[in-house]
Parts: structure tokens; C-alpha cells; sequence
């Protein structure tokens, strides 16, 4: 198989910070933190010292220079009850021997939007040595990263990240011409707290929650900006992604998941840096586009990708299909891929994700067909001979019997051509083939950097990032439908989905999801009800 590298033009490299971003963090720390206006049942200001009225709410510290906010947790909406119990075992652990706890990041930022958070951070005032001594009797620990350890503690079934104040506070350069100044005649927690919020990516992300005050401080207005359901990043947006381009990939996740729009400085600055994430290793593009595809936000993720010029450097097979449909940046119509996806997405959340090989073998089984339009039938046969281990007469069978009609919209699939049993059998093992074949045409960096080469104004990427242990488990999801029923293979039974299998990869549980996938694209459900009214 090729090796995965990867080749850029030069328009595509990276492009010198805006100097005017440079000019704005310089000027002023006070212009930096300006004050957003909280609405009056949230804060009031301004007091000498931090205190409770006599109502409950919380009101606002005196600080010289910008007006941090501290908000009521449950005036936010924020119960206790909605931290997992995971979570909750580590934070009352430490804090039961005098450790300072607060979650922070995303976590906070969906416990205010009444989401499930994918996962629970914790940070804490305690080292990590002193977090292992005090979860030890728990649970099993580890720190993992060199550059910026953290602690994992595996609490039953999962596991919960916490990081501490003294090794994040690292990451922190005071001496850089970027940093922001930080206010004076402020105390040391909320200096702590302040500068560990600034070293996050965006706003929305730069929360901290402590669960024992029922706190929420916002140092950066992220309450204001989920309010308004806008993605701003903590910094100037040239600076901050030049600094790290992963923030590119981050920021289209989190817009799309949430349905959030970018601030106009952060969506500029996206298109113009677009072409950074090409440095990224191809371990971390992968992760990143997993977070992005495998999590319940699939098809907003790949639109997303697609306005903001990112899907020819990442999925440049993919972007042609775009292209070929006459799909415009700002199109709010549908086609097959992005019906596959969004039907994908109806089975998915962020707490209930699928294993990467679901939607990379999505990707090679609709280039197939787009290469070579079916019949819905042959179709049909293919994902029910998936989903049973290869029992293809079986398959074929059960397909016959279908009689709900197909959705007609789609130029991949042909008007049903009445084809004899052996002829069915011959195309069903040919789709296998294909499929096959386009898998292996993802991992040639010669054949995906043809992808766009037709469109003369389109990027150069011949980047492919599936690793070999991902192609061959694609591969095997696939390879019954030719070489036969596997042995010992047991399909599944009933609809109920095994999150935790489909998480890890079980073969039985993401070939039931991709049939699944398949069939309510072919044969969705609304068609069946407007075809057979009453």
C-alpha cells in the first residue's frame, strides 16, 4: 500500500499573522477583556468584595480592569445531577482533602446548553502525583503527554481527565509579546483561574464550574457567545490559529455540533489559514475528523468543511463529488452523501459515538456507487449480506420482498432494471469488488491527489490519513459479501444498538449500523408513508 504522506502548493502554506492582530493584543489589556453586559438576573456589579445577596446571586468582585464575571451555576440551569457519576467520584474525591476542583471547558459550555458533554475535565489545585495518591484507592491512574500531562482516572467503565493549575500553568509564556496583561488588585485564585481559561481555544470553551460554590467564572465572555451561539476564538483569530492549526479543525466541530455561526474575524481567518492543517500529523487529522464525523454532527461537519474550502485539502474525493453535483458553498440541499451521513447522525450523539471504520466505510461504499450507479435492489441485497456475514442467497432473498419504493433523487441508483437471480448475484458481488477497490484508491496518495485535478482554482492534497489497521478493518466489514458466510458469525438481532461495541469496532454491531444507514437512505421512511397513505 502507499505511504501516507502528503504535498501542498505554495498558495496553500501557511500565511504570516495579520499585523494588526499583533497591534490589537499589544495595545491594551483593557481592550482586550471588554465587559459584555450580563443580563440582570444572571450578575450585578459592583461590590468591594465577591459576595451572595441575599436572593442567592451571586455578585461581582471589584478588580481593576476588566469586569470578570462569576455567575450562578443554577441560574445558568446547571444541576449537580447532570455531572456524570464518574466525574462526580473524582471531584468529591479531592475535594474531600482540600483540593481546589472545577470542571472546565466544553463540558461547561453544554451543561448550560442542556447537552450531554461528550466528556467531563477536571482541574484541580492538587499536583498529579497528589491526584494519584488521593484517587488510587478509586481507581486505577495514569498521566499520559509529555509535553502537557494529565491524569487519567478510569472510574468503572470510563475514564476521567484532570489536569492541575501548576502544569498548565506552564503552557503560559508571561514574557510573550502575545500575552495579555493580567488586571491588578485581583486575588491569586482568580489570577489562576483567569490565566488557565486564556490559554483555551475559544470563549464558548473557557469556563469554569465549581460545583461546590455553584459557580460558573467567565473571564472572556463564552457566556455571552453561547447566547448568541457564536464560535470566537480566545485570541486574535489569525494569531490563534497560526499558533495552532488544530483550532481550524476544532472550531468547524464545535459550530457544527452545536449549530453555532463563526464571529466574522474567526471565519476569515479560517479560510485564509485553511491550508495549515496539512502540517498536522496524520494521527491527530484523523482524530480530528472522527470528533467531527463519528458524534452525531456528520453532515453539518462536512457542509462546513465544504464552505470553508477545507474538504479538498481532507477529503478531496469527496470534495469532487461536491463539486460534480453543482453543490454551492452556501447549499441547503441534500444529496446522496450527505444523506448517508445525516441518516448516520440520527443514530449517534457525542455520548454515543460509532468506531471510525462506520463512516470511512460509508465514504468507500458511496464512491462506489457513484463510480457505478445501481439498482436499488442490488443495493438492498449488498447491505443485508453485510449485515448477515455474507449470506448472499439469503440476502437476496429477503431483498426481493422489499416493496417500498427507492428515493428516485439520487443519480447513484438506477430505475430498478428487473434483473434474473444469477444476474443479481453477479452485481452484488461486483459492488463488493468495487468497494474493495475504492477503499484501497483512498490510501494511494497518487489516486486521491487526482481527485480534484480537473478544477484548476482547486488546492493540491494528495493527503491520506487512514492508517493501514483502519483499511483492513473496513476492508473486513466488506470482504464476506464475496469470499461467503463467515463461520461462527451471528447476526444482529433485533434494532437496539450496542453503543459500547459500536464504539470499539465490533464487526457485527457496525455492519448492522451501516445496513441500517443504507436502507433508510434507499428506502427512507417518509417515501414508504406518502406511498402507501392511511
Amino acid at each position: 500500500m502507499a505511504g501516507l504522506g502528503f504535498a501542498c502548493r505554495p498558495h496553500l502554506l501557511l500565511r504570516p499573522p495579520l499585523l494588526h492582530c499583533v497591534r490589537k493584543i499589544r495595545l491594551s489589556s483593557v481592550a482586550a477583556f471588554e465587559t459584555i453586559d450580563e443580563p440582570e438576573s444572571l450578575v450585578k456589579a459592583n461590590s468591594d468584595h465577591d459576595s451572595v445577596n441575599s436572593s442567592g446571586r451571586v455578585v461581582e468582585g471589584d478588580c481593576k480592569g476588566p469586569k470578570w464575571k462569576k455567575l450562578s451555576s443554577k441560574d445558568l440551569g446547571i444541576s449537580n445531577s447532570m455531572i456524570a457519576k464518574p466525574t462526580r467520584v473524582v471531584l468529591n474525591g479531592l475535594k474531600r482533602k482540600g483540593f481546589e476542583v472545577y470542571l472546565v471547558g466544553g463540558c461547561v459550555r453544554d451543561l448550560i446548553l442542556k447537552r450531554t458533554p461528550k466528556d467531563f475535565d477536571i482541574i484541580t489545585s492538587a499536583e498529579l502525583k497528589e491526584v494519584i495518591q488521593v484517587m488510587r484507592t478509586f481507581s486505577r491512574c495514569d498521566i499520559v503527554g509529555r509535553r502537557f500531562p494529565i491524569c487519567h482516572v478510569h472510574i468503572e467503565d470510563t475514564i476521567v481527565e484532570v489536569s492541575s493549575f501548576s502544569t498548565s500553568a506552564k503552557k503560559y509564556d508571561r514574557d510573550s509579546p502575545f500575552a495579555f496583561e493580567s488586571p491588578i488588585s485581583c486575588d491569586e485564585e482568580d489570577y489562576i483561574r483567569w490565566r488557565n481559561c486564556l490559554q483555551r481555544d475559544f470563549t464558548i470553551n473557557g469556563l469554569m464550574f465549581d460545583p461546590y460554590a455553584n459557580l460558573v467564572y467567565d473571564y472572556m465572555g463564552g457566556v455571552e457567545d453561547i447566547r448568541k451561539a457564536k464560535v470566537r476564538t480566545m485570541t486574535c483569530a489569525s494569531l490563534s490559529f497560526v499558533e495552532d492549526c488544530a483550532r481550524i479543525l476544532r472550531a468547524i466541530r464545535i459550530a457544527a455540533r452545536l449549530g453555532f455561526r463563526f464571529t466574522r474575524e474567526t471565519a476569515q481567518a479560517i479560510r485564509n489559514l485553511s491550508g495549515s492543517v496539512l502540517r498536522l500529523d496524520k494521527g491527530r487529522i484523523l482524530m480530528e475528523m472522527n470528533y467531527m464525523l463519528a458524534y452525531g454532527s456528520a453532515e453539518a461537519s462536512l457542509r462546513l468543511l465544504w464552505k470553508f474550502g477545507l474538504l479538498e485539502i481532507l477529503l478531496p474525493i469527496q470534495a469532487a463529488y461536491f463539486v460534480q453535483q453543482g453543490f454551492r458553498r452556501r447549499d441547503k440541499r441534500s444529496n446522496m452523501l450527505l444523506s448517508l451521513f445525516s441518516n448516520m447522525d440520527k443514530l449517534l450523539a457525542p455520548d454515543r459515538p460509532c468506531h471510525s471504520s462506520l463512516w470511512v466505510g460509508i465514504l468507500a461504499f458511496h464512491k462506489a456507487l457513484l463510480d457505478q450507479p445501481r439498482d436499488p435492489l442490488v443495493v438492498a441485497a449488498f447491505c443485508l449480506s453485510v449485515h448477515n456475514g455474507g449470506d448472499v442467497l439469503e440476502a437476496l432473498n429477503i431483498a426481493k420482498r422489499i416493496s417500498t419504493p427507492h428515493d428516485t433523487s439520487f443519480h447513484e441508483l438506477l430505475q430498478p432494471q428487473n434483473l434474473d437471480f444469477e444476474a443479481l448475484i453477479d452485481e452484488v458481488m461486483n459492488l463488493a469488488a468495487s468497494v474493495k477497490s475504492i477503499m484501497t484508491n483512498m490510501t494511494d496518495e497518487y489516486f486521491v491527489s487526482k481527485a480534484m485535478s480537473m478544477y484548476n482554482k482547486a488546492p493540491y492534497s494528495d493527503l491520506v490519513f487512514i492508517p493501514l489497521g483502519l483499511y483492513l478493518k473496513v476492508c473486513r466489514m466488506f470482504e464476506c459479501v464475496r469470499e461467503g458466510k463467515e463461520k461462527g458469525f451471528v447476526p444482529k438481532q433485533g434494532s437496539k444498538i450496542n453503543y459500547e461495541l459500536l464504539a470499539l469496532g465490533s464487526l457485527q454491531e457496525v455492519r448492522h449500523v451501516f445496513a441500517r444507514i443504507v436502507f433508510d437512505t434507499v428506502y427512507p421512511l417518509k417515501l414508504s408513508r406518502d406511498h402507501n397513505p392511511g
